[in-house]
């Protein structure tokens, strides 16, 4: 298997005919987020069976041949932890990847170990130890050290060989429709995560009221526009903490908008016009415009919720240990709670939760069903086994 660097177009465009032919390829990228907008693309690293290159993306003019294939149902790409280069192909390629396979997930499908670190994977399945990532590397400095260049290829070379395991392994436990389901709800999860109003994800918003939140939209959305047009990360413009408070003061004037603490600084003070006259439109916003409240996890959740919730946290657990699967990947407390209140809400076929459907439902929907019915009785069996519980069906 030869190792390359590939640094110029022709190269390139053939290096993804030798994909197209392969039909199967590992995939990883270097990034450099700190400094832009967007997270600046610094390094791809392919594996096919027969080839292991790295491509340098500052050299190339076109990167569209490469976001085709992720698109291409016909290809399988295989990535680690995927959702930097799902995010790529979204935002670089404007393409939604059709036949991605990612190795985190699926070993969650046959261990209880996830997020498992790549470093970790390649230990346990295929019994060497990488040398690791360089997570201290600029990567977008030039040239590439020649262990740089090292370092980033060994994060796909040992990708194929894992994935042929786990997709034996799997196929004969019949899970891997499961991983595949659990992939492509990540990628959907990840598209509409970018489509969705970016200002809804600012923490704490449950804390305005209807007017404070139509001030925090609307500095949000001045925030990325000013970020856009100068290249910089949003939060290096205004900090998510300073976009609440100046929510909750709506200062009229720049006086009272630097009486808010930190507004003082050099790096905010050449807004402050700016932001008073955001905060100004903001405040004139008709009633039947504002946004409705926000709700929480936490304000829907009794008491009851919880304490049911933690009872089929125990036997959700019991259950991964007996069949091998990351608890992790299956639930959160919330979904758990989610599952609580559904039930207990006469469980409306319109609003399934995610326990209810799918893989989920096979693992452990039952048996969560049957606890909260009442027709499950739960004893320690052997308090020295990995899974010490045994659930009773009421005779």
């Amino acid at each position: 298997m030869s190792e390359t660097l590939i640094d110029n177009q022709q190269d390139f465009e053939s290096l993804c005919a030798d994909i197209r032919e392969a039909g199967l390829v590992a995939f990883d990228t270097e990034f450099v987020a700190e400094h832009s907008y967007n997270p600046e693309l610094c390094l791809m690293q392919f594996a096919t069976r027969d080839r292991c290159v790295a491509v340098d993306p500052f050299e190339m003019e076109d990167l569209n041949p490469w976001w085709e294939i992720m698109a291409d149902e016909e290809i399988k790409v295989v990535v680690h932890g995927g959702q930097a280069e799902i995010r790529f192909c979204l935002i670089e390629g404007n393409l939604k990847p059709a036949n991605l396979y990612d190795t985190q997930i699926s070993e969650a499908f046959r261990s209880r170990s996830y997020p498992l670190s790549y470093v970790n994977l390649v230990q346990r399945v295929l019994k060497i130890r990488p040398s690791g990532k360089e997570t201290r590397t600029n990567w977008k400095r030039r040239p590439l050290l020649p262990n740089q260049a090292k370092y980033a290829l060994e994060d796909v070379v040992h990708m194929l060989p894992i994935y042929d395991d786990q997709t034996k392994s799997l196929v004969g436990r019949g899970r891997l429709i499961w991983a595949e389901s659990e992939i492509q709800q990540m990628i959907d999860d990840i598209t509409a995560d970018l489509e969705s109003p970016g200002w809804l994800k600012l923490s704490g918003l449950h804390r305005l009221q209807r007017k404070e939140l139509v001030v925090a939209r609307e500095i949000f959305n001045w925030r990325e526009e000013e970020a856009k047009s100068r290249d910089r990360p949003p939060r290096s413009v205004l900090r998510d903490d300073l976009i609440l408070e100046l929510a909750r003061r709506r200062p009229k004037n720049s006086s009272e908008l630097l009486a808010t603490r930190d507004m003082e600084r050099d790096r905010y003070r050449r807004y402050i016009d700016d932001l008073v006259e955001v905060i100004a439109q903001a405040r004139v916003i008709s009633k039947d415009e504002l946004p409705d409240k926000i709700r929480t996890d936490r304000q829907d959740n009794s008491q009851d919720d919880h304490v049911i919730g933690k009872l089929l946290s125990l036997a959700l657990a019991n259950r991964c240990s007996e069949l091998n699967i990351a608890m992790s990947i299956i639930a959160t407390s919330s979904d758990l709670r989610e599952f609580v209140r559904w039930s207990l809400n006469g469980r409306q076929t319109d609003e399934n939760p995610a326990l209810s459907i799918g893989w989920r439902s096979e693992v452990c929907g039952q048996l969560l069903t049957d606890m909260i019915d009442g027709k499950i009785a739960l004893r320690v069996a052997d308090p020295k086994s990995d899974h010490p519980l045994i659930f009773e069906y009421d005779q």
